[in-house]
């Protein structure tokens, strides 16, 4: 019998499979994330997996194909889960009843297989799925975060840590999370855990573990061994004889006392009764309980909980002394692998030939001490924890440890240089070999005698999680690269690396912080020249990037940064492209901050950004360039020159065409889009604007961050008339900003109006209520009330023909709001003005269209409105359809159709007709009842 997947859940399982987050997959698929995830946990249920890891193995699928129901996938699949009815039904209720429940007890007593089933089983009690973790491979305390994200489909949020992601995305989910082995890292998952049941009131956690997590709200349930009756059914026995028959024998049921007889010796352990089991064909009853005998007679004393813990590991040494010494070798050689592996890798680490390793994992496998699993077309191993940790325990005792542990870091760098130039199944690899280069980076980097691979591994997991996107991981490497670099100087460099990708992550002060700090690296190698450059760039930081600092550094102390590096700057090109930067960095940031303007401080700002741009240049670096026409950009729209900003906006974007692909370059280009896109607005050239801004919004490091990686789009479609458009990306819009925290920025502000506007155009007055609501929790500053706010106030006023109020909403001459409408705002604010005082009848109304057909020459469509405002005016009916033709040329369907509607008769007709194409609503009232076109000029509301 088959499952129906839709063609929907068809793309986003092969999406899925190529390891997208539920984010990403939202972006390319043109849908919400709710929505992903929506069809992710209909999957899961379809297919019957228990996560995403599993749920990717299915990717390859046939789309929109009736898909076979597998097997539940767990984590070891091929055996069946036995007995345990109480266990199960106990702590279920315990789920239901507590947020937080831990599942604890000795290795090897089953915590995992019964979480697991439990799980299952409660699977339908929560509407958003259970996730499950494996914490195993999971070194570093500080990544429990990164594992559940992986394990739920999210991606890091730049301006957040993962783990206030995570919490955010979870927030108002109704999940089961499972997070499993989190004894080693109990030290990150506690806090991780406090955070969650604080932040998510309806994720509930079960966790396995040795001992108690010791969190608020925890409930523990001791896993007991399994039941060993004295009459009536035995798990333990059940389990025996389901393992036995599996590999080859089943034991006669006339035979159950004696198999409890062993079961009972072997204190109900499930793994010690598996690893017996799997010798039953080879030796018997007979066999087994003789073997066992002798080491079980000396585990005396101590608590029960250790000796059941020590008849685990009599029973790994008897299964360990039962192995050909070949056998023995490979299986405490594998243990180095945290992450399932392949015989190809377990030959590269063992050091033997593929064909015989190969055969040695499958006698391993045979004896239940390596559990094998088919994936996307290749066989892989994996041991479980207790088994892997006894293999590195017998490891240090043979003397291996380090000779394995080389070949293992041999085999991680191998694999890392592959994936820098690999192009296909870029991620898969990735995420099949990354907990293994983080856990032979964390051995590593303990030992001074490997520090030089250390360095090395850390800067390739700098590189390859930041090409994965995992950006908070990546900062990380990049300063763990530097501690363990041999020399300053490559250690200033993974500095600045550092630095740049805390920029991506629009972390303000760890850009400031990590540059100052790779100019003292710098100064210790007497690198004069590297630290100016520092210094100076630290100081630009400051100004450029002042909107990404939760709190700026002191004016005072960056200006003395400047000083120290011109100190030390010399004559070298490139340190003193990097002060001039700087100090235009400075002129620009006192224009913004004053009062009353000094005639001369544009002017100032422009020359010294243009210094910095020409310095810049003679580099040779695209990215210093980049950086000194940012400023450049914005010293001359602070001039009011529109249209030079605009170019030198779009002269970055061709520059930085050729940057290379790394941290900064990254950086400098989703900035050098956001600015190309609002000069496209600014300019009125919306096609160009929409062009930069989608690719804005197509960039893979925003998918986590869908209100910052939509928001100009939104903007620039809400202008252009695109409703549908601007209504879909709200909807990302808003829910990435929800999964943020609600974070109050006023650059977020225009979006939030664009949207706003365009459900008032609708009459939507509910959803205009509350994106209005939206906007002023975002920006309640002037440049919302005064600038870009009162451009689409009006706009909406003019449509509900509120033409006095739309004048009185731009009251303000332009001279008094510069501040705020500068830049983008300027030709809108102006054009909107002169038609509001045509339309209100305001008898200055000629004198302010004179004005503004001045200011908006150029632009295509401020300058449409303006002839339309004179169109009006003269009561010229073939201007308003030559202002019509105009609107169209530029892409804005909205004010082509308004100006139809204006120009009245058959023409209002058709205007009609676009606006309700385009889902708005009429223009109230009804212009052809108010305005006399080619019988006369325009008489003022009636």
């Amino acid at each position: 019998m088959g499952v129906e997947i839709s063609p929907r859940e068809a793309e986003v399982l092969e999406l899925v499979g190529s390891h997208l987050s539920n984010a990403e997959i939202a972006a390319q698929l043109c849908i919400s994330v709710r929505t992903v995830e929506s069809h992710v946990s209909s999957l899961l249920r379809k297919l019957e997996v228990p996560d995403r890891r599993a749920l990717a193995r299915r990717s390859p699928e046939p789309a929109g194909a009736a898909a076979p129901r597998p097997a539940p996938a767990l984590p070891a699949p091929l055996t069946s889960f036995v007995g345990r009815v109480n266990e199960r039904a106990e702590l279920g209720e315990m789920i239901r009843a507590h947020r937080q429940v831990t599942a604890v007890g000795p290795g090897g007593v089953g915590k995992t297989r019964l979480v697991l089933a439990v799980a299952a089983e409660a699977a339908g009690d929560y509407s958003d799925g259970v996730w499950f973790v494996d914490l195993v491979p999971v070194a570093d305390p500080d990544l429990i975060a990164t594992a559940v994200a992986g394990a739920v489909g999210l991606g890091e949020q730049p301006g957040r840590d993962m783990t206030e992601s995570v919490v955010a995305a979870l927030a108002d989910r109704h999940a089961l999370l499972v997070l499993d082995n989190c004894e080693h890292v109990v030290d990150g998952v506690a806090p991780l855990l406090e955070r969650l049941l604080a932040g998510c009131p309806r994720v509930t956690v079960l966790a396995t573990s040795r001992a108690r997590l010791m969190v608020p709200f925890e409930r523990v349930y001791p896993v007991p061994p399994l039941s060993m009756p004295a009459d009536g059914e035995s798990d333990a026995v059940a389990l025996f004889m389901d393992r036995a028959a599996a590999v080859g024998r089943s034991p006669d049921p006339a035979l159950r006392e004696r198999i409890a007889s062993i079961c009972e010796r072997l204190d109900g352990m499930a793994l010690a009764i598996e690893l017996a089991a799997a010798r039953y064909p080879t030796l018997g009853l007979d066999g087994i309980t003789a073997a066992l005998s002798h080491p079980l007679r000396m585990l005396t004393g101590g608590s029960r909980a250790d000796e059941r813990h020590r008849s685990v590991r009599g029973v790994l040494d008897w299964s360990h002394a039962l192995l050909e010494p070949a056998d023995r070798a490979l299986l405490r050689q594998v243990s180095v692998f945290v992450a399932p592996f392949t015989a190809v890798a377990a030959a590269e680490v063992a050091g033997g030939e593929e064909g015989i390793v190969a055969e040695g994992l499958a006698r391993l496998a045979e004896q239940s001490l390596l559990v094998v699993t088919a994936s996307r077309g290749r066989t892989e191993y994996r041991a479980l924890e207790t088994i892997r940790q006894y293999g590195m325990e017998r490891l240090s005792e043979a003397g291996e440890l380090a000779g394995t542990r080389s070949r293992h870091i041999g085999w991680c760098l191998a694999r890392a240089a592959e994936l820098a130039v690999a192009r296909e199944d870029w991620r898969a690899g990735f995420d099949a070999v990354a907990d293994d280069l983080r856990a032979a980076l964390a051995w590593a980097a303990d030992r001074p005698e490997q520090r030089t691979v250390a360095y090395r591994l850390a800067r390739c997991l700098a590189e390859l999680t930041f090409t994965r996107h995992l950006i908070g991981e990546s900062q990380r490497r990049y300063e763990q690269a530097a501690a363990l670099a041999g020399d300053a100087t490559a250690g200033a460099s993974m500095l600045r690396h550092a630095a740049a990708v805390a920029g991506c992550r629009m972390n303000g002060e760890d850009m400031y912080r990590l540059h100052r700090a790779a100019a003292d690296a710098a100064h210790r190698t007497g690198d004069t020249i590297g630290a100016a450059r520092d210094l100076a760039t630290a100081a630009a930081c400051a100004y450029r990037f002042s909107g990404k600092f939760v709190r700026n550094p002191q004016r005072d102390e960056v200006i003395a940064l400047i000083g120290q590096a011109r100190d030390l700057a010399g004559d070298d090109p490139a340190a003193q492209a990097a002060v001039a930067l700087a100090e235009a960095g400075r002129a620009l940031t006192e224009i913004g901050a004053a009062q009353d303007l000094d005639d001369d401080a544009v002017p100032v700002a422009i020359a010294r950004a243009g210094r910095a741009v020409e310095l810049a240049h003679r580099t040779g670096d695209p990215l210093t360039e980049s950086a000194a026409l940012d400023t450049l950009t914005c010293a001359q729209s602070w001039a009011g020159d529109t249209f030079a900003a605009a170019g030198t906006a779009r002269r970055r974007i061709t520059l930085l065409s050729s940057a290379p692909d790394t941290p900064a370059g990254t950086h400098e280009l989703i900035e050098a889009l956001s600015e190309a896109a609002e000069a496209g607005l600014g300019t009125g050239d919306l096609r160009g604007a929409r062009r930069w801004a989608r690719r804005l919004a197509d960039h893979p490091l925003l998918a986590e961050v869908g209100h910052r990686a939509t928001g100009w789009l939104l903007v620039a479609g809400a202008l252009a008339g695109e409703v549908e458009e601007t209504l879909t990306g709200g909807v990302r819009f808003l829910d990435g900003w929800q999964r943020a925290g609600g974070p109050a920025r006023s650059v977020l502000g225009p979006p939030a109006a664009a949207v706003a506007t365009i459900h008032g155009l609708r009459d939507d007055h509910d959803a205009w209520r509350d994106w209005s609501e939206v906007l002023m929790r975002l920006d309640p500053s002037p440049r919302n009330t005064r600038g870009y706010g009162a451009v689409f106030d009006a706009m909406l006023l003019l449509h509900r023909g509120q033409a006095p109020d739309a004048l009185e909403r731009l009251a303000p001459e332009t001279g008094q709001v510069w501040q705020w409408v500068t830049w983008i705002w300027h030709h809108w604010y102006v054009a909107l003005r002169a038609e509001a005082a045509v339309l209100a009848g305001s008898p200055d109304a000629r004198d302010r269209v004179a004005e503004a057909r001045t200011v908006v020459a150029g632009n295509p469509v401020a300058g449409a409105i303006v002839k339309r405002a004179e169109a009006l005016l003269d009561g010229d009916r073939e201007a308003l359809l030559a202002a019509a033709d105009a609107f169209d040329a530029a892409g804005c369907r909205y004010q082509s159709a308004r100006t139809l509607v204006l120009a009245g008769g058959d023409h209002a007709v058709r205007g009609a007709a676009a606006f309700d194409a385009l889902g708005l609503a009429p223009m109230a009232p009804d212009p052809a009842d108010r305005w006399e076109i080619e019988g006369g000029p325009v008489t003022g509301c009636p």
